[in-house]
């Protein structure tokens, strides 16, 4: 006869029901080999909530608790009884399991996954049983990263609230697989609180200031043209450095475009270019020949980029993508829709390209008071 595992609750102190799965017939504990019939989850829910809160904790734990009674159903049919071994979770280590999930990352993903595990590195003091994983715990994480400094900084800044944002929710991610290989019962990911982002400065040029740097020579040529290029196309550097010539393209309906993979969104993109963006491009060369060649992104460069910046008489902080917060927000002031100005840019939702119209709502909000009379 196949176990069936049965949710069930059992009334305990304070107005609560604590929930348990029910076995039935029994199955054998990996550990003592002795038939057993129950495993508590450490959930509760309220009897006869008096309050929208506690409904709805209690519609959220049953949920969950119905999720962890099928998984149960599929464990146990395959006889895979481990999640009754507390042997087997006291000797797993969480911070192990975490650096395991950073090694199968690659490229710029696993540079951020390895940020965020040296912080719960650093955190837990290299070493954290699953056993001790709880909501208390994750919740303090939380509350460490909203005030850890930058790693390897001599000026003990604190990261950025977006950076912070980003490693807890690679924590969280870490928890789910956790969860989904049955190291923890609870998926503890959507159980704690989250990082809420912030809103950061874009620094971008007037129309008046891109034209300024046009007309300024700079020391390295091949920076200035593509820094330019990225102001009148809106590519970022990661994708202009890594431009090749098959992707420049040609046709007497479109004119001129380009057509590649960005290299953040892993999406294909096609993207009309001006003829003045086409003669920054310099002449054609073999297919697989990057346009931008010698383009590397360092240190070196910045510091010229900036001596660029400001020998154009420009007081302001601009990286490499500023011009592409120019782009955008040059083409918004000038009327093209939002709708397009998001599709240029690559991104993959409206809302992303939204804050660069809170930046042209504020420079009309500047030039309407502007204008004052001595009344």
């Amino acid at each position: 006869m196949a176990t069936k595992v049965t949710l069930r609750q059992k009334t305990i102190s304070g107005n609560r029901k604590s929930l348990y799965l029910d076995f039935y017939p029994a199955i054998l504990h990996p550990e003592t080999g002795k038939p057993t019939r129950r495993e508590f989850l450490g959930l509760y829910i309220f009897d006869k909530p008096k309050n929208p809160f506690d409904k709805e904790s209690n519609k959220e734990t049953l949920l969950l608790a119905k999720n962890i009674r099928a998984k149960r159903q599929i464990e146990i049919q395959a006889e895979n009884y481990g999640f009754l071994s507390s042997k087997l979770k006291a000797e797993t280590d969480f911070v192990q399991f975490f650096k395991q999930l950073v090694d199968t990352k690659t490229g710029s993903n696993k540079k951020v996954w390895q940020a965020a595990f040296n912080y719960f590195n650093m955190f837990t003091g290299g070493k954290l049983p699953v056993a001790k994983l709880n909501e208390s715990l994750c919740n303090e994480f939380r509350k460490y990263l909203l005030t850890a400094k930058r790693q390897r900084s001599i000026k003990n800044i604190s990261i950025t609230q977006n950076s912070a944002r980003t490693y807890h929710n690679i924590f969280k991610a870490a928890l789910k697989q956790a969860f989904k290989k049955g190291l923890i019962d609870i998926d503890l990911s959507t159980r704690i609180d989250g990082i809420s982002g912030q809103e950061t400065q874009r620094e971008y040029l007037t129309l008046e200031q891109l034209q300024a740097l046009a007309n300024t020579p700079c020391s390295i040529p091949l920076l200035k043209n593509a820094a330019i290029f990225s102001a009148l196309t809106g590519l970022r550097f990661s994708d202009i450095s890594k431009l090749v010539w098959s992707e420049v393209h040609y046709s007497e309906s479109e004119g001129y475009y380009l057509q590649f993979r960005q290299k953040k969104t892993k999406g294909v993109e096609v993207l009309p270019i001006s003829e003045q963006a086409l003669n920054l491009l310099g002449t054609p060369g073999e297919p697989t020949k990057k346009v931008f060649e010698g383009l590397k992104y360092s240190a070196y460069l910045n510091l010229h980029l900036k001596q660029w910046v400001l020998k154009a008489g420009i007081t302001k902080d601009i990286t490499f993508h500023s011009f592409r917060h120019t782009f955008a927000t040059l083409q918004l002031s000038m009327g093209t829709d939002i709708y397009t100005v998001s599709k240029m840019l690559g991104h993959r939702e409206l809302q992303t390209t939204q804050v660069y119209a809170k930046i042209i709502d504020e420079s009309k909000r500047k030039a309407a008071n502007r204008i004052k009379l001595d009344m």
